[in-house]
């Protein structure tokens, strides 16, 4: 039997950086265009080698990300990264995408955080109109600035509840700064009604996770794959099912297992765990979307209707309204082939 296509398969997708989105010919053009010159690593000989494993490997990829972040400079620019992004999950059978952005790293160019969440977010409603996907934001705070900042964001997030931002994050390499720190951000924001999504146990270990849910009421986990290291912490995930965005690729890439075969993928899903897979910063580890699935696939051994479960989780994990999420449910079943629903969507989250 032939494998069904997995562009085909409906799917959210919730773990994307805002400029790790973009495509790497998108990348070279603008830089030209805006005479930025780029190292080789992001030119000629892309996608880069990356490793993160210490703090050497995460200043180099820091490095790099910073550069492809400065050809992004006018509202066309940022409008048609927004676009593209949409596209390019459209055509790997995403409906639903939830972009990481935060806006405190572009304030500078673009008059503030305000003034550029408010261009993003229109350039999300311009890009959900073309594309016919619902294109939603999630602000993050960065780990390395200090919690301050990450309260001023989250009060940003806060007056963009229902307005197209939705979750508010933590990202940057989680072996800097201090997790619980960030606890009265997330409370701003929180109470806003927005979904705590913070990044969490993947440069470090299940403990990060742990202070992410007790400390900053986590609702969904940004990585969240070293969790198999800890079966109480997996359980008490399983049993409360918050989701983990799982970024095969990128796992890989920044050294946090050596091999594909070794992202515990398989572990997580025979656990019971509920997984959204991710692409996280495709600009950078070189695949997008459907590659994600593809591994799971050809690497991790997921059958056809185990992969149909892949993309329930991420439908069940996203902020999608409830008959948003009923009818990705019903063609998933549809793609698989099942008559009769096979998961029932989840309620109205109440964050």
């Amino acid at each position: 039997m032939t494998d069904r296509d997995l562009r085909l398969l409906p799917k959210t997708h919730l773990h994307l950086h805002f400029t790790g989105s973009m495509r790497h010919l998108t990348l070279v053009e603008l830089a030209d265009k805006h005479g930025v010159r780029l190292p080789d690593a992001l030119r000629t000989d892309w996608p880069p080698e990356l490793s993160a494993a210490d703090e050497r490997g995460w200043f180099r990829f820091q490095r790099l990300y910073d550069i492809a972040r400065s050809v992004l400079r006018t509202e066309d620019d940022v409008r048609r990264l927004v676009r593209e992004a949409a596209e390019d999950d459209r055509a790997d059978g995403s409906r639903w995408l939830e972009i990481q952005v935060d806006p405190s790293g572009y304030a500078n160019r673009f008059h503030g955080i305000t003034d550029f969440t408010d261009l993003v977010l229109d350039a999300a409603r311009d890009a959900s109109a073309t594309t016919g996907i619902a294109v939603q934001v999630v602000i993050a705070a960065n780990r390395t600035r200090h919690p301050l900042d990450a309260r001023t964001l989250a009060r940003l997030a806060a007056q963009y509840f229902g307005r197209g931002v939705v979750g508010f994050g933590l990202s940057n390499d989680e072996r800097r700064g201090t997790t619980s720190e960030f606890a009265p951000a997330f409370r701003i924001a929180r109470n806003a009604g927005l979904l705590a999504t913070p990044h969490g146990g993947e440069l470090c270990g299940p403990a990060t996770v742990r202070t992410c849910l007790d400390e900053l009421g986590a609702g969904r986990i940004g990585h969240g794959v070293r969790s198999v290291e800890d079966p109480d912490l997996l359980k008490r995930l399983v049993d409360a099912q918050v989701a983990l965005e799982v970024c095969p690729a990128s796992n890989v890439s920044l050294g946090v297992y050596q091999r594909a075969e070794d992202v515990p993928l398989r572990q997580l899903y025979e656990a019971g765990a509920r997984i959204a897979l991710g692409a996280d910063d495709p600009l950078l580890f070189g695949s997008r979307l459907a590659e994600q699935y593809e591994t799971a696939r050809s690497v991790h051994g997921f059958t056809d209707a185990e992969l149909a479960d892949l993309a329930r989780g991420s439908v069940l994990a996203s902020t999608a309204p409830a008959e948003v999420q009923k009818t990705l449910l019903t063609d998933i079943d549809t793609w698989l082939g099942v008559t009769q629903p096979a998961h029932s969507p989840a309620p109205e989250p109440a964050y």
